[in-house]
């Protein structure tokens, strides 16, 4: 695979990944042939802001969790209003790396 999309690829994208995950995903990415890296760049990545503010505004109805796949968690919320809005505020601090983690999983899966 050509370095140089593989870059553009990580410049466009870093935020979406955790960041210590990166060199790991670059090695995977420098590995693939083109067409493999043609499907791994469709692939629709979830940004961690947009969930961020989604958990805020829609947290205690689950929505964050049904999102990330994370049915059984989004139904807990849903029922109890995020445990009395207990668990809504630690989702608050920690959707973003939930979110990031979800990415890398998904490009795992793909690669």
């Amino acid at each position: 695979m050509d370095s140089q999309k593989v870059e553009m690829f990580l410049a466009s994208y870093k935020k979406y990944f955790p960041a210590d995950k990166l060199v790991f995903i670059k090695e995977k990415l420098l590995a693939l042939d083109d067409e493999r890296f043609a499907l791994v760049s469709s692939v629709k990545l979830k940004n961690p802001t947009t969930l961020f503010l989604i958990s805020f505004f829609l947290g205690a109805l689950g929505i964050d969790r049904f999102m990330l796949g994370q049915t059984g968690m989004g139904i807990l919320k849903l029922l109890t209003g995020g445990v009395c809005g207990v668990l809504a505020i630690i989702d608050w601090f920690t959707i973003a790396r939930k979110t990031r983690e979800y990415n890398f999983n998904n490009l795992m899966t793909l690669i």
